[in-house]
């Protein structure tokens, strides 16, 4: 590399990077610096090629670890970047693009090795390659001075000091990424990291004081969702044809996205980083969930965690000192726009569950939003779209739900909700559906989902939970969705049926079979089963009890199928939950037959409505295990193993 454009391609050429990498030391006044960084890289425009550059750099950085003892180039590099650092907010103020794309190119060469010298050293070998400097055999200098930290610091200056603008967009990213490239080691550790370098000075060092500024500006990167900007806009085109392009971070950051994405697990079919316009805003918020999620110290809770937890709406004007430390206001009517928008990334939706989950003052104010189905339609499309997700995607989404159900206000609004022509649900038109009806179809399609392909036990919870939390504010259920609740309901019994058919003919095997012939577990299989049926009947049993009244098409529907309920009156798991059941069908086929034969549609629905007015309310019993009162509150953590054939099926 150099002051010519470079590729891939040129860096075994390059003479610039194997004096770098060669054993000569190379003092940080000579001029030999700002010829290295003075070059214009065509950046990777897709993961492939962004591999094909870190492949690249492998090498070169390998050649770096074995002479850096000897020649400090490495720590001199790191020192050249600092000391452009400490003019970067003025050269801002005055548009000097020149200096700070040289010390973009100083912090890309920085980070391209770092991440090959975490792959190949401990954390406490990498300390050491910050520490070298230049010196003769057989002598030894130590370094007061804590390169690695001074690094780290400054680069959270950086990005919390220095104003987002089109010529400092790509530093900024890569002050971002090289804090992800940093953090990283954790990802080559079977125990959790608490007490590393890289953590202390996070957590403890001189990067404590700015926590607070680092995740607000953080956040903020994620709201304002800027676009790489174009090279036109910063560099004129020279007349040789030989411009500066300084668009170079806009494709790096498809290298480092499967790294730290959720476990390196992205969406089958999500938004590709290399179709993403939007790096800074992406490796912000990755950056802002890994820092979140550092465990919390021997001795000192995690403080990212703490700012995340506590930060406050710029509309709250209580003058009440927060007890907690860190926190901060941000805009949440911003915040809330931005998550509604992104909900196709796992990292966003990991977000909102965080803040839902941990952040009170959050929670409060999206439950307080007139306009939830903003929020509620893109994670609905995650879950109807189970098949093309990952696992950890379709569990946020799906305990997201959960805890947004575990607030009546939220059960009852959504059924006001009107929606038209929903043109993501393809398998039947719906032309006007209520957002709590579209819900209920959701959560039953995954469910279906879940037993035909891949038979969760926790999924079906889940998923139950939600349903059983809203059951009792279920208001004018549209027709195809109390189809959809029975027709769950006579899939199960089929399944039941089939099971105990099996277990059955298992126990009747002539004599001479082989008794070592290993035998499905069909008592584990029914017992899950049954779990299952006995939280469908609560939740038809549930609103029957506390809105019977405002739901005829479920009553329409149960007295269609009304078959399907009589094997299990007599069953000991179900004759509690069946008496309600037995009363409604019993009462409504009595109107039914009093009002004649060969009924209309209409005349049946009519006779369902004058009926719900006039069965008495004390004939339905409620049931305490889940009455009107109680909920079900989401599960914090998601199972190991969630999605697999081996936690149950169904």
């Amino acid at each position: 590399m150099g002051a010519n454009t470079s590729q891939v391609s040129d860096l075994s050429e390059s003479q610039s990077i194997r004096t770098l990498i060669g054993p000569e030391s190379i003092s940080e006044n000579e001029p030999f610096w700002n010829q290295l960084i003075s070059f214009t890289f065509t950046s990777p425009t897709c993961s492939a090629d962004a591999k094909l550059l870190e492949e690249a750099v492998v090498p070169f950085a390998k050649t770096l670890i074995e002479n850096n003892p000897r020649s400090g180039n490495f720590g001199a590099l790191v020192r050249v970047f600092l000391g452009r650092t400490k003019e970067l907010k003025i050269s801002t103020e005055c548009q000097d693009q020149l200096f700070i794309w040289q010390a973009h190119n100083a912090l890309f060469l920085v980070r391209c090795l770092l991440k090959v010298f975490i792959r190949e050293m401990s954390e406490g070998e990498l300390h050491l390659q910050f520490s070298y400097q230049a010196r003769a055999p057989g002598t030894y200098e130590s370094n007061s001075e804590d390169l690695l930290e001074e690094l780290m610091c400054n680069l959270v200056h950086l990005i919390v000091e220095v104003p987002l603008l089109d010529i400092t967009y790509n530093i900024l990213f890569e002050a971002v990424t090289t804090l992800l490239v940093l953090l990283s080691y954790q990802l080559f550790q079977k125990d959790i990291l608490r007490e590393g370098l890289i953590y202390q000075c996070l957590t403890r060092g001189r990067c404590l004081t700015l926590t607070s500024r680092l995740v607000k500006t953080l956040l903020y990167n994620f709201i304002r969702q800027e676009k790489c900007p174009p090279p036109a806009h910063l560099f004129q085109t020279q007349a040789d044809g030989g411009g500066l392009l300084y668009g170079l971070a806009s494709g790096v950051a498809s290298g480092l996205w499967s790294v730290f994405t959720l476990g390196g697990a992205g969406s089958k079919s999500g938004v590709d980083q290399e179709q993403n316009p939007l790096p800074l805003s992406n490796q912000s918020l990755l950056l802002l969930l890994v820092l979140a999620n550092l465990t919390d110290g021997p001795d000192c809770p995690n403080p990212y965690k703490q700012a995340v937890t506590c930060f406050k709406n710029t509309q709250d004007t209580s003058s009440i000192p927060s007890p907690q430390p860190h926190t901060f206001q941000i805009n949440f009517n911003s915040l809330y726009t931005a998550l509604c928008e992104q909900q196709r990334s796992d990292q966003a939706t990991l977000l909102l569950y965080t803040l839902l989950h941990q952040n009170p003052n959050m929670k409060t104010y999206v439950l307080s939003r007139t306009d939830m189905e903003n929020l509620v339609m893109p994670i609905l499309e995650i879950l109807y779209h189970v098949e093309e997700r990952n696992s950890h995607h379709v569990y946020m989404a799906l305990i997201i739900l959960l805890i947004l159900t575990e607030d009546d206000t939220f059960n009852r609004s959504i059924h006001e909700v009107i929606l038209k022509n929903i043109s993501w649900y393809t398998e039947r038109a719906l032309t006007e559906i209520s957002l709590g009806s579209l819900l209920i179809l959701v959560v039953i399609r995954t469910i279906q989902f879940n037993m035909t392909r891949t038979r969760d036990k926790y999924l079906h919870t889940n998923c139950l939970a939600a349903l059983a939390n809203m059951s009792a504010q279920f208001r004018c259920l549209h027709q195809y969705a109390a189809q959809r609740i029975i027709s769950l309901f006579a899939l199960l019994s089929k399944k039941h049926n089939k099971v105990l058919e099996q277990a059955t003919q298992s126990l009747q095997r002539p004599l001479g079979a082989d008794d070592n012939a290993a035998l499905p577990d069909y008592a584990q299989d029914l017992s899950v089963i049954e779990e299952v049926i006995r939280m469908l009947l609560e939740i038809i049993n549930s609103c029957l009890c506390n809105s019977l009244h405002h739901n005829p098409n479920l009553v329409y529907a149960l007295l269609y199928k009304r078959e399907l309920f009589e094997q299990f009156r007599s069953h000991p798991c179900f004759q509690d939950i069946m008496q309600n059941l037995d009363t409604v069908i019993g009462f409504f086929s009595q109107r039914l037959e009093q009002a004649g034969t060969d009924l209309s549609v209409e005349r049946v629905q009519e006779v369902i409505k004058k009926g719900a007015v006039a069965l008495p309310k004390d004939r339905l019993k409620v049931q305490h295990k889940q009455d009107a009162t109680d909920t079900y509150t989401a599960q914090l953590t998601i199972p190991q193993g969630s999605l697999s054939k081996e936690n149950g099926s169904v």
